[in-house]
């Protein structure tokens, strides 16, 4: 399937059957943590990236085929709201299920009155906020131009305002550059004024690819929850879901989310629920093929989508 992948157990969402509507890394965004790499094309432009029906109707045969998910999650390998048909594939499957529908963005749209609209049907929306000003976001993030710090926090901040649903905001920090004392007083001055109902804290799981990036240790991931309030909850260190079950999981579906995600075996094995050995398997068919290939990093293999795989 080129739109739906999955499910894949997450560490919010449990079984998370995942729907990528924008060819991969076209984004708003050039983050220096990204594990996929740099952006490809950094972008404001909207568009109908992908055919609306084309992506319902591989939804509908996955759905059709028995798959158990506790959230239709879109995401993936790029920044969903700049899909213009946004708001239509969010009306598209509330028609045909009645698992709940989240949307996984960095927020950097959310001061566009159409997407905040499109947004206004999910049942959650989890935006991102990495920094605590117009430098550390630049830092950071590195914004397409035209992007600033208040634009964007403002943004997040009108769509609460609007949104009946349920908003979890991700505080993404970086060892030595977000996690000071200083720049976190400010994100939280800016989440104050959001006011999400959850706020989720995470950091690196794995190396980002060219990239010199510390993750934040836990001792201090849970220092900064106890200064966010009883809402907040560190989400770095993945643990499997209780969610997770044996699926029939085809290389196909390895691939799937090793084009949004470079994965380790573990990563794999626990995502989708099967043994290291299932994992292994299916790695070595899509090797075979020449559809993955392995990268080391820190010392870990990590399985990628070659690029002929992941471009559409």
């Amino acid at each position: 399937m080129k739109y739906v992948f999955g499910p894949v157990v997450s560490r919010r969402l449990g079984r998370s059957l995942g729907v990528d509507v924008v060819p991969f890394k076209t984004c708003t965004y050039n983050c220096i943590y990204c594990q996929l790499g740099p952006t490809t094309r950094r972008t404001l432009e909207r568009g109908d990236y992908v055919p609306l029906e084309g992506v319902l109707e591989e939804l509908r045969r996955k759905l059709a085929a028995g798959v158990a998910a506790d959230y239709i999650t879109i995401a993936g390998s790029g920044e969903p709201t700049l899909y213009s048909g946004l708001k239509r594939l969010i009306t598209g499957i509330k028609a045909m299920t009645d698992v709940p529908v989240a949307v996984i963005t960095n927020g950097a749209l959310l001061w566009m009155p159409e997407v905040q609209e499109d947004l206004l049907d999910a049942d959650l929306v989890v935006p991102s906020l990495d920094a605590g000003t117009e430098a550390s976001f630049a830092r950071v993030n590195r914004p397409c131009t035209g992007l600033g710090f208040d634009r964007m926090v403002e943004g997040l901040a009108a769509f609460r305002r609007r949104y009946r649903g349920q908003l979890w905001l991700e505080v993404f920090l970086l060892g030595g550059i977000t996690d000071t004392d200083a720049e976190v007083a400010l994100i939280a001055d800016a989440v104050e004024r959001i006011r999400p109902d959850k706020i989720q804290l995470n950091t690196l799981a794995r190396p980002a690819p060219g990239s010199d990036v510390a993750p934040v240790p836990r001792d201090v991931m849970e220092r900064i929850a106890r200064r966010f309030g009883p809402n907040a909850e560190v989400i770095a260190h993945y643990e499997l879901s209780r969610h997770a079950t044996r699926a029939e999981i085809r290389p196909e579906d390895v691939l799937a989310v090793v084009q949004r995600h470079p994965c380790s075996m573990a990563d794999i094995a626990q995502g989708l629920g099967i043994s290291l050995d299932e994992a292994a398997e299916h790695i070595a068919a899509l090797t075979e093929k020449r559809a993955v290939s392995e990268e080391i990093r820190d010392g870990i293999p990590f399985y990628l989508a070659n690029n002929t795989e992941r471009d559409r």
